[in-house]
């Protein structure tokens, strides 16, 4: 039986000055790399300020005139994993948790904002310390789930960094008139990027440069949704957007037609797949799911592909979860990545594909970072559901999972161990 516990990470005595003028200081030791080696790893500030081998990291240098001071945290770490945090890069918090809600949900704004709040959270309790959402804009919506959004990302503020992605439905034609409207208005209420899906567009080419026209003026990032079935199509979406490189995302590309994969690599183009079952609410009707080969597909012809989860319990996957690990599980398990790969596209990966700079366990790094037990990154896609979440240098996140057995059990087993996969 698998239940919540407080035995999980031990943390020493609270925060203290910082001489360095970096803020808190913290102090994890005895971690695991995925590289094999343990260490002790200080972090002050939002940065990574030094790694060591264990019991080599004291206390930081005096500067001069002031006392030298310990670290204000020290959290231990035996049996865990560090690693980069995870990022979410395609998810829809506008409607997540929806699939139990009446169609169409009869809700306040307050009531939205709290979902897309919830939503973000259990993203960052797997450890997404960054998460990208696409929001529908325009027609019924108008700019209400985008103003949720960008409430609940001023909320979560020091937990975790939200984009929002602006979709309209429509954006050519006199249809379109209210979507062109509604995109440059939500460009300027906050909006991180321009997004939607140019094959809902009776005109996909004019969307695209409709969506162009408007992110340049904004200055912000185009992230498309595409089935990409249609090769044709693909070529000429992909020629359009070329003046934006390399400021432009596709996904989930569910559908690419054999052989289009060489495509998007000369274009240099970024894919998100959405492994879980490679729908997502961006695109109408059911899910097909990822047809086979095509993440061998994609990584043999070097496409830059990262992976997002999709969905959170909406109508287009009522059992989706947010957890950055299981889509990397699953990349791996596909047999097309190696677990270092398949964490990678969930991690440094999806970190570029947000406009976000790499993080690596090394001084000087931005301090996101994931701790979770286990031994080795393919224990734990297999089962690490202990986690501690690190954000901006801050511990933001805890989940411990205790594993309990009847007392019918012969064997002395223990209840957790730095070895077992499934702590």
């Amino acid at each position: 039986m698998d239940s919540a516990a407080a035995d999980g990470p031990h943390q020493g005595p609270g925060p203290a000055a910082n001489p360095l003028g970096h803020g808190p200081v913290l102090l994890l030791t005895g971690a695991r790399l995925a590289d094999g080696r343990v260490v002790d790893v200080r972090i002050s500030g939002d940065r990574i300020q030094a790694v060591g081998t264990v019991g080599s990291l004291g206390p930081l240098p005096a500067m001069p005139g002031t006392p030298t001071v310990t670290t204000g945290a020290k959290i231990d770490l035996t049996g865990y994993l560090l690693l980069p945090a995870p990022v979410e890069a395609h998810a829809h918090y506008d409607v997540a948790f929806s699939a139990a809600l009446p169609t169409p949900p009869p809700e306040t704004p307050a009531d939205l904002t709290r979902r897309v709040t919830e939503a973000a959270l259990t993203s960052l309790g797997y450890g997404a310390t960054a998460q990208r959402t696409h929001v529908r804009i325009g027609d019924v919506h108008g700019l209400g789930r985008l103003e949720a959004v960008l409430t609940a990302r001023q909320a979560l503020r020091g937990l975790a960094e939200l984009q929002a992605v602006a979709m309209p439905r429509l954006l050519t034609g006199r249809a379109g008139a209210d979507g062109r409207a509604q995109l440059r208005d939500a460009l300027k209420l906050g909006a991180t990027a321009a997004g939607g899906c140019p094959e809902l567009d009776p005109d996909p080419a004019g969307y695209v440069q409709v969506l162009l026209e408007a992110a340049r003026e904004a200055d912000c990032p185009v992230d498309l949704h595409t089935t990409a079935a249609d090769p044709a199509q693909l070529a000429r979406l992909v020629s359009a957007l070329a003046p934006l490189q390399p400021r432009v995302t596709l996904g989930p590309c569910g559908s690419l037609a054999r052989g289009a994969a060489t495509v998007l690599a000369t274009a240099g183009v970024r894919v998100v797949c959405l492994p879980q079952n490679g729908g997502c609410s961006g695109l109408e009707g059911p899910p097909t799911g990822l047809r086979p080969g095509l993440l061998r597909e994609l990584t043999e012809a070097r496409v830059e592909l990262s992976a997002g989860s999709g969905t959170l319990r909406d109508q287009s996957n009522p059992v989706g979860r947010a957890d950055p690990l299981e889509a990397a599980y699953l990349l791996a398990a596909s047999g097309a990545l190696g677990p270092e790969e398949a964490y990678d596209a969930v991690a440094n990966r999806a970190r570029t594909a947000l406009g976000l700079p790499p993080v690596r366990v090394d001084a000087g790094f931005p301090a996101e970072l994931l701790a979770v037990r286990g031994d080795s990154l393919a224990g734990a896609l297999a089962g690490g559901h202990s986690r501690l979440v690190v954000h901006s240098g801050r511990v933001v996140s805890r989940t411990s999972a205790v594993r309990e057995f009847a007392d019918t059990v012969a064997l002395a087993l223990p209840r957790q161990s730095g070895s077992s996969g499934g702590g």
